[in-house]
């Protein structure tokens, strides 16, 4: 197929090179991968067109004159933005809800309702339009304070934290932009857990588990992710196998929610993200995303065997109900992101990176990029652009060869003030 992906970042990377994977296995004829905007890692493994991923009108009318087999929508905004619907209204299969779908991630108050009327677990939750609001929504709920902006905040919008002046200027930073959310505090282990949907069909992938605060031992700040891995063996202690832990979060979160907006004329076509808490009263969704999430897709997508390309044609052509379960391998993988100083709060860009061959050498290993330039001459080095620079992922035999692999790698890579997490998946290798 000729497939253009939209975005330039890490995930977007991940799920380029899943498809150049699946097609260099293939015999006879290869994917033809374009990207829009990409950086200067995806340069590598794809072709970079100049696009402007939220104009539907110019994407749709490239997808016509390129003869585009699919679009795969990487990041949310362009969703929100509606560049789906423009590309479904010219009959241009695309993987990625709609805008009025995406809402699911848009909105944190739309994502509440929807739960609600599909009676799925999660957390009470207050939307609060002003610091007064918020004041009566903290004496309700109590602490820790979970306070969420209600639309796209880039992964940054969310605190939880006891300090209540801290959680109630969070609150008062976003109260301009609209109303927030005030969350009951939900406890224990986090999961994240993809579903394909063609609006009516899903099928899961297998779970993973991200890494959210910047420092070791879950110390600093939220970022967008630091790190993640799969499978995680630990579910098999409280639901007997993944295969089940699987089945209970399609039953009771994914099936309803599709087939809630289903009932409401805004079919969910694309990439089901439920980001889940597993709490001492049974399994919740602490909230939606309308896109694969960065980082789990970076160690999700190496395990998968099923070809990526007739999942996503599948799910985007309304054939879903065809398709087998997705199918894993044994092996584990992890991801380790490096991250530029300063960030979350003030990445410092445009320094060089170095050793990136030397890295991508180590046996099992891939170098993922999320924010990188090419050279200022032939034969330099690249440079960060961003807060997040890229991703060291290393697939193994088990956790201990797969994070000595990838940090390994990581140890090879120069770049000047910047950090990564060394407890990635060290629960678990042990």
């Amino acid at each position: 197929m000729k497939i253009l992906v939209l975005g330039s970042g890490a995930r977007e990377h991940a799920i380029i090179l899943a498809l150049k994977a699946e097609s260099l296995k293939a015999e006879g004829a290869q994917h033809e991968i374009l990207a829009a905007p990409g950086n200067a890692g995806i340069a590598q493994d794809a072709t970079l067109v100049s696009l402007d991923q939220l104009d539907g009108g110019a994407v749709t009318n490239f997808a016509n004159e390129n003869s585009i087999d699919l679009v795969v929508i990487g990041p949310e905004a362009p969703l929100v933005a509606g560049v789906a619907d423009a590309l479904r209204e010219r009959g241009i299969p695309v993987f990625g809800p709609g805008r009025a779908a995406a809402q699911l991630e848009g909105s944190k108050a739309f994502a509440k309702r929807v739960m609600d009327a599909a009676s799925v677990p999660t957390g009470r939750a207050v939307r609060a339009a002003s610091v007064a609001d918020v004041e009566a929504a903290f004496d309700d709920l109590g602490a820790p304070y979970v306070v969420k902006a209600d639309g796209l905040a880039a992964g940054k919008g969310v605190i939880v934290t006891s300090d209540r002046a801290e959680a109630l200027a969070h609150a008062s930073h976003y109260l301009p932009q609209g109303p927030v959310l005030i969350e009951e505090f939900l406890s224990g282990p986090e999961v994240s857990l993809f579903f394909l949907s063609d609006g009516d069909t899903v099928r899961a992938l297998s779970p993973a588990q991200d890494f959210k605060r910047a420092y070791d031992g879950d110390e600093g700040p939220n970022t967008g992710g630091m790190g993640a891995y799969s499978p995680l063996p630990w579910l098999d202690e409280q639901f007997g196998s993944e295969k089940e832990f699987v089945k209970l979060v399609t039953d009771q979160v994914a099936l309803p929610v599709i087939r809630q907006l289903d009932a409401e004329g805004t079919p969910f076509i694309g990439l089901l993200y439920a980001g889940l808490i597993l709490t001492d009263k049974g399994v919740k969704v602490i909230e939606f995303n309308a896109r694969f999430g960065d980082p789990e897709t970076q160690v999700v997508l190496p395990r998968l065997r099923t070809p990526l390309s007739e999942l996503l044609f599948a799910a985007a052509s309304g054939t879903l109900e065809d398709q087998p379960e997705p199918e894993f391998s044994e092996e584990v993988a992890i991801t380790v992101v490096l991250a530029s100083e300063g960030y979350p709060e003030a990445p410092q860009t445009g320094r060089q990176i170095s050793g990136l061959s030397d890295a991508a050498s180590v046996d099992g290993v891939r170098i993922v990029h999320a924010a990188t330039a090419g050279p200022d001459a032939p034969g330099g080095d690249l440079v960060a652009t961003g807060g997040r620079v890229l991703n060291v992922v290393a697939v193994g035999s088990d956790f201990a060869a797969a994070r000595a692999q990838a940090y390994d790698a990581m140890n090879r890579i120069g770049l000047d003030g910047a950090h990564f997490r060394s407890d990635i998946a060290a629960r678990v290798a042990k």
